[in-house]
């Protein structure tokens, strides 16, 4: 038990948490170097892998999409994505009008300068995220354009290493990269009034969720012309169990029956859609990652990002959402490189997004696959309708 425990990520995060603002008390001037020279070498490991992570699995998405029916998987696909940055916009209008209200500390005063870094070792990536995307996109398409099977394989095994290198490199020193910058945050004196700020924002977001939950099945029972809650009653054994398990694809069994049970869509439409759904709709999550940001943004850097920033993003984490990792906080993961460069984000911002979502992943995790069951019912009468 303590064993399963002790492997757990998120507890592993929580536990880099506490021992940063633990150890960040007792931290010197030659000490805090070493703890800063960690946190630049694990970072750049971090960053390093982020291109590698956007190939490997929107690549690997894209050539999937000529399985089964054209239009419906093309249908499909646009309504999934439609979700997670209705959601983002959805979010981004509520980060506008409650985050300026929640007394946000943006500074403090009397904090302890930090010193140079002991040694600085450079792992700059091999391209920028943005080329990752472009190419990402042209060759996916490429390779469903053209049946490249033998491609299509390559970047199946692609995507088997990097997510290898999510699980076995990514994941371990996540801890200590969030370690070390609480510790930094714990050392300057900025931290004891930023956290707690942090609580609230994950309640606002939890209801967030069930706010965008109860309009997609509200959009979906309209289109379909059937009581969505004769499936939504289904759901609550698939909602509890992505919240133990932080997992889509643990659920995916558990939604998969609970959507036949109910026999409002055809098995022959579920059975393709509920998977589908389950690696390209990421809604809970894309909602709480945009909020997040805005959150982080204020408090570490005094503003919200701008509109046209805060669009852009979301328009770009859509597709990014599509094809992120299917471990914990897969989505914020795959977003690593836009955090940076869209918003402009430093390894304190990124450190700090990493936490906050990994809190309240289960959640984000059970809205995603708790939406799928509204997605669901339009795909099911659009299926109908261009057989009419």
């Amino acid at each position: 038990m303590l064993k399963k425990i002790a492997s757990n990520t998120l507890f592993r995060l929580l536990l880099g948490v506490i021992a940063g603002l633990v150890l960040g008390n007792y931290l010197n001037e030659s000490s805090i170097q070493v703890v800063l020279s960690l946190k630049y070498f694990t970072g750049q490991l971090i960053f390093f892998l982020v291109p590698l992570i956007v190939i490997g699995f929107i690549v690997s998405s894209i050539t999937k999409l000529n399985e089964g029916s054209a239009k419906i998987v093309g249908f499909s696909l646009l309504i999934a994505y439609l979700s997670s940055i209705g959601a983002g916009l959805f979010s981004m209008s509520a980060g506008y009008q409650i985050i300026p209200n929640l007394s946000v500390p943006t500074s403090v005063d009397n904090l302890r300068e930090v010193p140079k870094l002991l040694f600085q070792l450079d792992i700059p990536p091999v391209f920028s995220v943005m080329t990752a995307l472009v190419i990402s996109l042209m060759l996916g398409m490429g390779i469903l354009i053209t049946k490249a099977k033998e491609l299509e394989k390559m970047f199946d095994q692609f995507k088997d290493i990097v997510i290898l290198l999510v699980n076995k490199v990514l994941i371990p020193i996540l801890p200590f990269f969030i370690a070390a910058n609480f510790a930094i945050l714990s050392y300057e004196g900025s931290i004891e009034k930023q956290l707690p700020v942090f609580l609230k924002v994950i309640l606002i977001v939890i209801v967030g969720h069930f706010i965008w939950m109860t309009l997609m099945y509200t959009i979906a029972g309209f289109y379909h012309k059937t009581n969505p809650l004769k499936l939504l009653k289904y759901y609550p054994s698939v909602y509890l169990t992505a919240v133990g398990t932080m997992s889509s694809a643990a659920s995916l069994g558990v939604a998969v029956k609970a959507v036949n049970d109910s026999k409002v869509v055809k098995p022959s439409i579920s059975n393709f859609t509920i998977p589908f759904f389950s690696n390209t709709h990421l809604c809970g999550s894309v909602l709480t990652e945009v909020f997040f940001v805005m959150t982080v943004s204020q408090v570490l850097y005094g503003h919200i990002p701008d509109l046209g920033t805060m669009v852009t993003f979301i328009v770009l984490l859509g597709v990014f959402a599509v094809g992120a990792p299917g471990v914990p906080g897969g989505t914020v993961v795959a977003s690593l490189g836009l955090i940076s460069n869209v918003l402009g984000f430093d390894e304190a911002g990124v450190a700090l997004i990493l936490t906050i979502f990994a809190l309240q992943d289960s959640f984000g995790t059970a809205c995603n696959i708790t939406t799928d069951g509204a997605l669901t019912m339009i795909v099911d009468r659009y299926a109908d309708d261009i057989k009419e």
